[in-house]
């Protein structure tokens, strides 16, 4: 008895429990939307817009709490190779943005810097 009382209950993972709530949220609409296809009955119609409505909104408060847990990431590489994936990645565009001649409004801006003497 003890034992049991110690073990706690695992909750599912947060992308388990959305695919869980998404499959039946699929499956009452698909039953809501049956019945409108299927019925000429003004208030059967109307009752199951407010199910499909209703499954609506849910999905959109089960969209919100799932955004709330953080995904769940690899492990980061080393740091030399981020570094020269980096350089690689950038590399190019540096050495372009550095071969052309500064825009007369970035000569300003360095002036003006140069003259608060920051950077």
């Amino acid at each position: 008895m003890l034992d049991l009382m110690s073990q706690t209950p695992t909750a599912p993972s947060p992308a388990a429990w959305c695919a869980d709530l998404q499959a039946r949220m699929m499956a009452a609409l698909d039953a809501a939307w049956a019945l409108i296809e299927q019925s000429d009955d003004p208030a059967l119609i109307a009752k199951a817009r407010d199910k499909a409505r209703v499954c609506g909104q849910m999905a959109a408060a089960a969209r919100k709490v799932a955004m709330l847990v953080p995904a769940r990431k690899g492990a980061p590489p080393p740091a030399a190779e981020a570094f020269e994936r980096l350089e690689a990645a950038t590399g190019p565009i540096v050495a372009a943005a550095e071969s052309k001649p500064p825009a007369a409004q970035a000569q300003a801006m360095r002036a003006a810097l140069a003259k608060m003497k920051r950077r």
